[in-house]
């Protein structure tokens, strides 16, 4: 399965974006789209799976949930928003990672792309960062990667200066 990872949107989802992802089979967002309008954009590209952010309003919250637990080819994987890392976990997030024991964490919020391994817990943790304009961060990103029996494989970062776009 080739996967495709966004969070932090922000209400943005443009061609340069459109073009690292098109290839995937399906995309992640880890919350934080920017209103429904977003969501229905990618949703329109490509399968999507998705939590809501803590900047994501009704509309959004209504069509997803705060955290997504699933399977995909072999690799288990917990999805949220606000998840933080492997010492500093958010108390909600820790408290899912303790009981599902997934594989694979993705989360967003920070708007800083960051991938490392929890040693603890045998787990890979994903944020890709924000692909939005909204934020302190000044390069917008996304990843995407291929997980083949359980196994990550071939990690891609895409990285735009914000001022473009």
């Amino acid at each position: 399965m080739y996967i495709g990872l966004l969070s932090d949107t922000h209400g943005v989802f443009d061609a340069p974006f459109r073009d690292f992802l098109s290839p995937v089979d399906e995309i992640w967002h880890a919350g934080d789209f920017g209103g429904i309008a977003t969501a229905e954009a990618i949703a329109e590209f490509k399968p999507l799976k998705a939590v809501y952010g803590n900047c994501d309003g009704y509309d959004v919250r209504l069509e997803y949930p705060l955290f997504q637990l699933f399977d995909c080819d072999g690799a288990k994987v917990l999805m949220t928003h606000i998840g933080g890392y492997p010492g500093r976990y958010d108390p909600r997030a820790r408290a899912l990672i303790d009981e599902h024991r997934p594989d694979i964490f993705v989360c967003g919020h920070s708007h800083i792309l960051k991938i490392v391994n929890d040693f603890k817990r045998n787990m890979l943790v994903i944020n890709p960062g924000a692909a939005g304009i909204q934020g302190f961060h000044t390069v917008r990103t996304a990843l995407r990667f291929r997980i083949d029996a359980g196994d990550i494989k071939d990690m891609e970062v895409f990285e735009l200066d914000r001022k473009i776009g």
